[in-house]
């Protein structure tokens, strides 16, 4: 594999997402509308709304292609089986000017499919990651983007974390990383080296008391204690109440609140993904930690008026166009 230059290289699973948009469910939450369950009816035939396949999504994917309409050079490392799937998969990304020469096509495998119940604004998502042979030395060639973007992988994983950390440490590599379910379930221990390595870490309340094992709500105590993990700059998001950003580098803690929604959203996948890779494009187009929080909540906003995580997923003249109107109150603030 011969040197390039690549400004932003996504590492994660890459999936097909089909999109069941239900019609005949109800949802159940406690008394603080919290431990929500969907609910249907077993042993049933029941209707559905509509139904939609989206190749090429996922965390790493989802980032990559933000990236990519955002103006960094932008490639993806990850893998699919070889079945139409994952050309589907492969031909998504090329079509989204994102390079594609990192995907490893394993033979007797299949891509992974999620299936997506939508129901509201809401979803519920039904994974399984399938089994493949993660190397990264066969991978990267001798490669050395700017950025890495590191999100989930399957279970059969633990040597590619390690080897992933080491990389980057060596060849001074600034690397974001938001954690996937499987990540955040092996605990800090585990992925030590991970959170060391990290320049910037992403994830929501909840994810950050799982990590922390702790019950705590408050965003500076929680943002403190993963920074003492490791990671330099750390972005906690609290779905409509904002997002939240610590500073190492200055010792500052900030605040942003949300994008107004011109409408009410469609459909939430991807929304912190959208947010977590602009705030990391942004640090890439060299803004600061203030100006990357003003720059996440408006993708976020933009992708869950459509279904699916990237059809919504702007360009930066449109971004810019947004924050330009953006309304007076919407500016970061020190906390």
């Amino acid at each position: 594999m011969t040197q390039e230059h690549i400004d932003f290289l996504a590492i994660g699973d890459i999936v097909i997402d089909t999109f069941i948009r239900l019609k005949d469910a109800e949802v159940h939450c406690n008394i603080d509308n919290e431990n929500c369950m969907l609910s249907m009816r077993f042993g049933d035939k029941i209707p559905y709304e509509s139904v939609k396949v989206i190749s090429a999504v996922g965390n790493a994917p989802n980032a990559s292609i933000c990236a990519a309409r955002l103006g960094l050079s932008s490639a993806i490392m990850t893998h699919v089986g070889n079945d139409d799937f994952g050309k589907s998969c492969i031909t998504t990304l090329e079509e989204n000017n994102v390079r594609s020469n990192y995907v490893t096509i394993e033979n007797g495998k299949v891509t992974n499919h999620h299936y997506v119940l939508s129901f509201q604004a809401e979803r519920t998502i039904l994974i399984k990651h399938e089994n493949y042979a993660y190397n990264l030395s066969e991978q990267i060639g001798n490669t050395i983007p700017t950025w890495v973007y590191f999100s989930s992988v399957g279970e059969d994983s633990m040597q590619y974390h390690a080897d992933i950390a080491a990389w980057v440490k060596k060849n001074n590599i600034k690397m974001a990383f938001q954690p996937g379910t499987f990540q955040i379930s092996l605990g800090v221990e585990k992925l030590k080296d991970v959170y060391k390595a990290t320049e910037i870490f992403f994830c929501n309340v909840e994810e950050a008391q799982s990590v922390l094992h702790s019950d705590s709500r408050d965003v500076k105590e929680l943002m403190r204690k993963i920074h003492d993990l490791g990671p330099n700059i750390v972005c906690i998001t609290d779905g409509p109440d904002g997002a939240y950003a610590y500073d190492s580098y200055n010792d500052e803690y900030w605040f942003h609140p949300i994008y107004p929604d011109p409408q009410p959203p469609v459909e939430r996948t991807g929304a912190g993904d959208s947010f977590s890779s602009t705030f990391t494009v942004a640090l890439g187009h060299g803004k600061s930690v203030a100006e990357a929080l003003s720059w996440g909540p408006i993708n976020s906003m933009n992708v869950v008026q459509y279904v699916g995580a990237q059809e919504g997923l702007l360009t930066r003249e449109g971004l810019e166009e947004f924050l330009k109107n953006a309304p007076e109150y919407y500016q970061p603030k020190k906390i």
